[in-house]
Protein backbone atom coordinates (compact mmCIF):
# COMPACT_ATOMS: atom_id res chain seq x y z
CA UNK A 1 0.00 0.00 0.00
CA UNK A 2 1.42 3.02 -0.80
CA UNK A 3 0.68 6.42 0.86
CA UNK A 4 0.84 9.77 -1.51
CA UNK A 5 -0.31 13.21 0.60
CA UNK A 6 -1.22 15.81 -1.30
CA UNK A 7 1.84 18.01 0.41
CA UNK A 8 3.92 15.84 -2.17
CA UNK A 9 1.92 16.31 -5.49
CA UNK A 10 4.28 17.68 -7.94
CA UNK A 11 3.30 20.52 -9.95
CA UNK A 12 3.63 21.16 -13.50
CA UNK A 13 2.69 22.96 -16.60
CA UNK A 14 -0.04 21.82 -18.53
CA UNK A 15 1.06 20.40 -22.30
CA UNK A 16 -0.40 23.48 -23.91
CA UNK A 17 0.09 25.86 -21.31
CA UNK A 18 -2.98 26.41 -20.06
CA UNK A 19 -3.14 25.72 -16.36
CA UNK A 20 -0.93 23.54 -14.05
CA UNK A 21 -1.82 19.89 -12.89
CA UNK A 22 -0.64 18.83 -9.45
CA UNK A 23 0.87 15.25 -10.51
CA UNK A 24 -0.04 12.57 -7.81
CA UNK A 25 1.28 8.98 -9.07
CA UNK A 26 2.64 7.98 -12.38
CA UNK A 27 3.76 4.36 -14.39
CA UNK A 28 6.19 4.18 -14.68
CA UNK A 29 7.85 7.06 -11.98
CA UNK A 30 9.36 8.99 -14.94
CA UNK A 31 9.51 9.84 -18.38
CA UNK A 32 6.49 9.44 -21.23
CA UNK A 33 4.78 7.70 -22.23
CA UNK A 34 3.25 6.60 -18.96
CA UNK A 35 1.01 4.19 -18.90
CA UNK A 36 -1.42 5.80 -16.28
CA UNK A 37 -1.38 8.46 -14.26
CA UNK A 38 -3.43 10.64 -11.83
CA UNK A 39 -3.32 14.34 -11.05
CA UNK A 40 -5.31 17.37 -9.72
CA UNK A 41 -5.38 20.07 -12.40
CA UNK A 42 -6.46 23.83 -11.61
CA UNK A 43 -8.79 25.03 -13.95
CA UNK A 44 -8.23 29.21 -13.39
CA UNK A 45 -10.16 30.04 -16.86
CA UNK A 46 -12.03 28.68 -19.93
CA UNK A 47 -9.80 27.11 -22.61
CA UNK A 48 -8.68 24.18 -24.19
CA UNK A 49 -7.26 21.17 -22.77
CA UNK A 50 -4.03 19.17 -23.40
CA UNK A 51 -3.84 16.12 -26.31
CA UNK A 52 -3.44 13.27 -25.15
CA UNK A 53 -4.17 10.92 -28.03
CA UNK A 54 -3.58 7.49 -26.65
CA UNK A 55 -5.45 7.94 -23.64
CA UNK A 56 -8.19 7.44 -21.84
CA UNK A 57 -9.82 10.54 -19.29
CA UNK A 58 -11.25 10.06 -16.03
CA UNK A 59 -12.15 13.78 -14.84
CA UNK A 60 -14.10 14.47 -11.43
CA UNK A 61 -15.02 17.67 -10.25
CA UNK A 62 -13.21 18.27 -6.94
CA UNK A 63 -13.83 21.97 -6.38
CA UNK A 64 -15.66 24.68 -7.93
CA UNK A 65 -18.86 25.78 -9.69
CA UNK A 66 -18.42 23.44 -12.83
CA UNK A 67 -17.31 23.22 -16.19
CA UNK A 68 -19.14 22.02 -19.40
CA UNK A 69 -17.05 19.70 -21.84
CA UNK A 70 -17.05 19.89 -25.16
CA UNK A 71 -15.71 17.63 -27.42
CA UNK A 72 -14.91 17.64 -31.20
CA UNK A 73 -17.81 14.42 -32.34
CA UNK A 74 -19.38 17.14 -31.12
CA UNK A 75 -21.04 15.51 -27.91
CA UNK A 76 -20.22 17.09 -24.29
CA UNK A 77 -20.75 16.40 -20.83
CA UNK A 78 -21.67 19.01 -17.38
CA UNK A 79 -19.74 18.29 -14.40
CA UNK A 80 -21.77 20.21 -11.79
CA UNK A 81 -21.76 18.75 -8.60
CA UNK A 82 -18.78 17.52 -6.49
CA UNK A 83 -18.00 14.19 -7.72
CA UNK A 84 -19.61 14.48 -11.19
CA UNK A 85 -17.41 12.20 -13.75
CA UNK A 86 -16.59 12.15 -17.23
CA UNK A 87 -15.13 9.86 -19.03
CA UNK A 88 -13.64 10.66 -22.77
CA UNK A 89 -10.65 9.69 -25.40
CA UNK A 90 -8.13 11.95 -24.62
CA UNK A 91 -7.78 12.43 -28.57
CA UNK A 92 -10.76 14.47 -28.48
CA UNK A 93 -10.26 18.28 -28.61
CA UNK A 94 -11.78 19.02 -25.45
CA UNK A 95 -12.94 22.69 -24.74
CA UNK A 96 -13.77 23.81 -21.44
CA UNK A 97 -16.19 26.27 -20.29
CA UNK A 98 -16.13 27.48 -16.73
CA UNK A 99 -19.22 27.94 -15.14
CA UNK A 100 -19.36 30.20 -12.24
CA UNK A 101 -15.18 30.67 -11.56
CA UNK A 102 -12.34 28.46 -11.37
CA UNK A 103 -12.41 24.71 -10.56
CA UNK A 104 -10.41 21.91 -9.44
CA UNK A 105 -10.39 18.02 -11.12
CA UNK A 106 -9.05 15.08 -10.55
CA UNK A 107 -7.59 13.00 -13.28
CA UNK A 108 -6.78 9.80 -14.10
CA UNK A 109 -4.85 9.00 -17.47
CA UNK A 110 -4.79 5.57 -18.55
CA UNK A 111 -3.46 4.64 -21.60
CA UNK A 112 -5.28 2.88 -24.25
CA UNK A 113 -2.89 -0.50 -24.61
CA UNK A 114 -4.49 -1.30 -21.09
CA UNK A 115 -7.24 -2.81 -20.54
CA UNK A 116 -10.12 -1.07 -19.78
CA UNK A 117 -9.90 0.46 -16.25
CA UNK A 118 -12.81 0.88 -14.24
CA UNK A 119 -13.35 3.92 -12.49
CA UNK A 120 -15.96 5.34 -10.07
CA UNK A 121 -17.13 7.73 -7.01
CA UNK A 122 -18.95 5.84 -4.64
CA UNK A 123 -20.44 7.88 -1.33
CA UNK A 124 -18.51 6.07 1.51
CA UNK A 125 -20.95 6.27 5.06
CA UNK A 126 -20.01 2.47 5.87
CA UNK A 127 -17.69 0.40 5.80
CA UNK A 128 -16.53 -0.97 2.04
CA UNK A 129 -15.01 -4.34 0.88
CA UNK A 130 -12.19 -3.79 -1.43
CA UNK A 131 -11.57 -6.93 -3.18
CA UNK A 132 -8.54 -8.58 -4.16
CA UNK A 133 -8.35 -8.83 -7.61
CA UNK A 134 -4.99 -10.83 -8.93
CA UNK A 135 -3.20 -8.71 -11.47
CA UNK A 136 -4.50 -5.66 -10.58
CA UNK A 137 -4.10 -2.34 -8.67
CA UNK A 138 -6.29 0.09 -6.68
CA UNK A 139 -6.67 3.75 -6.91
CA UNK A 140 -8.55 5.46 -3.87
CA UNK A 141 -8.67 9.14 -3.84
CA UNK A 142 -11.37 10.50 -0.94
CA UNK A 143 -12.86 13.61 -2.24
CA UNK A 144 -14.64 15.16 0.57
CA UNK A 145 -14.44 13.53 3.86
CA UNK A 146 -11.71 11.73 5.84
CA UNK A 147 -11.35 7.86 5.84
CA UNK A 148 -9.43 4.79 7.06
CA UNK A 149 -7.61 2.44 4.31
CA UNK A 150 -6.89 -1.52 6.07
CA UNK A 151 -5.25 -3.83 4.49
CA UNK A 152 -4.21 -6.26 6.00
CA UNK A 153 -2.53 -5.60 9.51
CA UNK A 154 -1.67 -2.23 8.02
CA UNK A 155 -4.16 0.68 8.58
CA UNK A 156 -3.57 4.34 7.18
CA UNK A 157 -5.86 7.68 7.88
CA UNK A 158 -6.34 9.63 4.93
CA UNK A 159 -7.48 13.43 4.18
CA UNK A 160 -9.65 14.16 1.79
CA UNK A 161 -7.11 14.45 -1.65
CA UNK A 162 -4.84 12.70 -0.45
CA UNK A 163 -4.12 9.18 -2.35
CA UNK A 164 -3.84 5.31 -2.13
CA UNK A 165 -2.46 2.88 -4.69
CA UNK A 166 -2.86 -0.50 -3.47
CA UNK A 167 -1.30 -3.54 -5.40
CA UNK A 168 -3.55 -6.81 -4.93
CA UNK A 169 -0.49 -9.25 -6.33
CA UNK A 170 -0.61 -10.45 -2.88
CA UNK A 171 -4.18 -11.37 -3.03
CA UNK A 172 -4.46 -9.03 0.27
CA UNK A 173 -8.06 -7.02 0.02
CA UNK A 174 -8.82 -4.27 1.79
CA UNK A 175 -11.29 -2.20 3.62
CA UNK A 176 -12.32 1.22 3.76
CA UNK A 177 -14.34 2.79 6.63
CA UNK A 178 -15.49 6.70 7.10
CA UNK A 179 -13.71 8.36 9.67
CA UNK A 180 -17.00 10.15 10.59
CA UNK A 181 -19.90 7.56 10.24
CA UNK A 182 -22.67 10.22 10.87
CA UNK A 183 -21.76 11.75 7.26
CA UNK A 184 -21.13 9.97 3.65
CA UNK A 185 -18.71 11.45 2.37
CA UNK A 186 -17.64 10.42 -1.61
CA UNK A 187 -14.95 8.66 -2.28
CA UNK A 188 -12.91 8.23 -6.13
CA UNK A 189 -12.07 4.27 -6.55
CA UNK A 190 -10.30 2.83 -9.71
CA UNK A 191 -8.98 -0.47 -10.78
CA UNK A 192 -6.24 -0.44 -12.98
CA UNK A 193 -3.84 -3.23 -14.92
CA UNK A 194 -0.91 -3.94 -12.31
CA UNK A 195 2.41 -2.69 -13.33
Amino acid sequence: MQIIRQSEFKSTPWKNGGGVTREAFRVPARGDPFRWRVSVAHIDQSGPFSDFAGYNRFMVLLRGGGVALKYSNGEGRLLRDVGDVAQFDGALATECDLLDGPCVDLNLMVAKSLPRACAQVKPLHQPLALPAVPGRTTVIFPIDAALVVHAGAAAAALEPWDLVVMSHSTGQAGTLVPRDVSTAGLVFLATLLET
